[in-house]
């Protein structure tokens, strides 16, 4: 703590404490970088402050908001996690682990965030960055049991939410894929550091392969994504004709709920 609180990254969402305004700076940065979330998680708030606002919005507005952020599955799970936080909950997210991993779309790392960043529970949290961190310092690869309890054992009593932030800017800028070592505060120690680090660095990585730890994603040029994200963006503004699009691409919108199709149009749900 002592060498991460003075290097903690300025994010706006940590000067929060309000549930549903982390819970969407969480769904968010699945899977998207930071610096592109802080402008998108200030203007989607700005339409939807709370569960009641987003809830009361159609799905399609709500989709319309989220353009540009890529994976609109997350922002149809907002939705309807909204509206079962209205009808369950009084519009206020729950402060309970198993409450919060059955809303739609919630997971065991976000639920656990929201505990941690918003509730201040002293919970681990365990992101690709600190799961990376975990792995590492521990010398072995770890399966999603071993890296959630070890994560929850180092939780210092009453620090959950710095803890959590400290750890993952740990992973997020000295503990990369390609680590920086001579910067890492946990490279040296002889008791409680890095066992890889201390071995060498050895081949394998322990990160790689171990739960949470993300793996290189798929190309994006060519792809169903930019396919499905083509579709969404050209009917942003209105139906168009499902003949523009290739019918196979349409139809997986369609299941996933993302787009309607009638009278030979595709359009954003209403």
């Amino acid at each position: 703590l002592a060498w991460g609180v003075p290097r903690l990254r300025d994010l706006p969402w940590r000067s929060e404490r309000d549930p549903w305004r982390i819970l969407v700076a969480e769904v968010m940065l699945q899977q998207t970088q930071a610096d592109r979330v802080v402008p998108k998680w200030h203007s989607f708030l700005d339409a939807y402050p709370d569960p009641p606002a987003c809830a009361a919005a159609s799905l399609g507005n709500v989709l319309r908001h989220w353009q540009g952020l890529g994976y609109p599955r997350r922002a149809r799970n907002l939705h309807a996690t909204a509206t079962t936080v209205v009808e369950r909950y009084g519009g206020q997210l729950p402060d309970d682990l198993a409450a919060l991993l059955a809303l739609p779309g919630i997971g065991p790392y976000t639920a656990r965030a929201v505990l941690a960043f918003a509730f201040e529970r002293d919970v681990g949290v365990v992101d690709t960055n600190i799961a990376r961190v975990l792995a590492r310092a521990t010398g072995a690869r770890l399966t999603p049991k071993q890296a959630q309890m070890s994560a929850d054992e180092h939780v210092p009593v009453g620090h959950g939410w710095v803890w959590n932030q400290v750890l993952m800017d740990l992973g997020a800028v000295v503990c990369r894929p390609s680590p920086r070592c001579d910067e890492c505060p946990l490279a040296d120690l002889a008791d409680g550091g890095c066992r890889w680090h201390r071995a060498g660095r050895p081949d394998p990585d322990p990160a790689v392969g171990s739960a949470g730890v993300s793996t290189r994603q798929a190309r994006f040029a060519g792809s169903d994504r930019e396919a499905r994200g083509r579709v969404l963006r050209a009917v942003h503004d209105g139906p168009r004709p499902v003949a523009e699009f290739e019918r196979r691409i349409v139809d997986g919108l369609v299941a996933d709920g993302l787009v309607v199709v009638g009278d030979g149009t595709v359009a954003l749900p209403g």
